[in-house]
């Protein structure tokens, strides 16, 4: 048999068999992470590089052993691009790496139909301590304490498009040390980059709140496609 006549049989066979060379499909960003929280949910926002301001979120469902993706979106990050979690400094407009979980979610707008996780209504009372100094560093408070400073802190509701929709992300939340950086969200655009939060278009936002499940341990994982922040490393 020609040479040229066997490759080509080669070739009409695999294409029969669905498995043409370089066809193949890639396997799920979640199955190439680390640890993905070990939940059945995981939200991956992913950035070029560390310098990057932009990127893409998407959310993921596990179904039948397989992680499926649910929805996507293109989305922002800290003005000074992305740093590693565990050696942020808070005020250095960077967003966190990491593998995070989802505590709760909040908004100065009502919760979209069907949201399950806990959400808080924003009030003109409602804030968010980020003064290092304070017993509620790094914690929604309402009204603002006495020992939490509010120029080292946010009123919530002067934030009146980026935070019509929040889930927080849980750096630094747990076990807050201070100076790491406090009040880590991911929240509806602004006029550009953030000062160190996720954000997403308000309709993609909307639906990341209808489709988070808090039993299904959701997460959400913050890196680059390469390098020592790649996505994969979490």
């Amino acid at each position: 048999m020609r040479p040229g006549l066997a490759v080509a049989l080669v070739s009409a066979s695999l294409l029969l068999l669905g498995a043409a060379p370089g066809t193949e499909d890639p396997s799920p960003l979640p199955a190439l992470m680390a640890d993905t929280g070990g939940g059945s949910q995981l939200i991956t926002a992913e950035a070029s590089a560390p310098s990057a301001t932009s990127g893409a979120l998407t959310w993921w469902e596990r179904r039948d052993g397989a992680w499926v993706k649910a929805g996507s979106a293109a989305a922002r990050f800290g003005a000074k691009g992305l740093v590693e979690g565990a050696g942020r400094k808070q005020g250095t407009n960077t967003t966190p790496t990491g593998l995070y979980d989802l505590p709760f979610g909040f908004g100065l707008r009502a919760a979209p139909t069907g949201t399950s996780v806990e959400y808080r209504a924003v009030t003109a009372d409602s804030w968010w301590c980020q003064d290092n100094d304070s017993a509620s560093y790094n914690r929604w408070t309402e009204p603002l304490p006495g020992d939490c400073r509010a120029a080292e802190s946010e009123r919530l509701s002067s934030y009146t498009t980026q935070y019509a929709y929040v889930l927080v992300i849980g750096f630094n939340y747990h076990k807050p040390a201070r100076g790491r950086g406090a009040g880590i969200f991911l929240h509806v655009n602004g006029a550009g980059a953030t000062a160190g939060c996720v954000s997403v278009p308000q309709d993609a936002m909307r639906r990341i709140l209808q489709w988070v499940d808090p039993k299904k341990g959701p997460h959400i994982a913050v890196g680059t496609v390469t390098g020592a922040t790649a996505l994969t490393r979490y």
